[in-house]
């Protein structure tokens, strides 16, 4: 069975965006390629213990194992050495990436608190969308009394969009809850 997302997709966003942005080749229709979490671990004594909660978490979150990211060079403020631990990621595609984008948009973004839309701009100029998450347990998935750390991280939206403006109607269409954008809000 193919994941929600993935259905309205294929029978209703892509369609429709062939034909609103007049495109001539099905090919060409934007499409999410894939998704990236990235998380940091924090302070010097903690970066040990918070290195395996956090890939715990990530794991959970995600349904699958991240990859430790490392120092490439060593930094004597920051009490860090080359080659140490610093961070995961994980790369989401295929039936994982639209069950936890699915996830996010639908369930995730809901509960934040004084939620009032994602931000409008954090695009790349090459059609990518990348947003912080300050709070990982807004995920169903955690269980609040398990919680020992709070952990954000990035989720970066990788598109085949050409621009911003294609990829941002992808977006939108798929359900996003953009934040109307100053000159929209204004007009209202």
């Amino acid at each position: 069975m193919q994941p929600t997302l993935q259905i309205k997709y294929r029978e209703a966003v892509a369609p429709a965006l062939k034909e609103q942005l007049q495109l001539a080749n099905v090919h060409e229709v934007p499409r999410i390629e894939k998704v990236v979490l990235n998380s940091g671990f924090g302070r010097d004594g903690e970066r040990k213990q918070a290195a395996e909660e956090v890939m715990a978490d990530l794991t959970i979150i995600t349904g699958q194992k991240p990859v430790p990211t490392v120092s490439k060079v060593s930094i004597s403020n920051f009490k860090l050495r080359q080659g140490e631990v610093i961070g995961a990621k994980v790369t989401l595609r295929g039936r994982r990436m639209w069950e936890f984008l699915d996830r996010f948009i639908n369930v995730a973004v809901p509960t934040i608190r004084d939620f009032r839309g994602v931000p409008y701009k954090s695009f790349d100029g090459r059609g990518n969308y990348t947003i912080g998450v300050n709070d990982h347990t807004i995920f169903p998935e955690i269980e609040l009394d398990k919680v020992k750390r709070t952990v954000g991280f990035d989720i970066t939206i990788v598109t085949s969009a050409k621009n911003d403006d294609h990829a941002r109607e992808l977006l939108t269409m798929m359900g996003m809850p953009f934040r109307k954008p100053a000159s929209q809000a204004a007009a209202a």
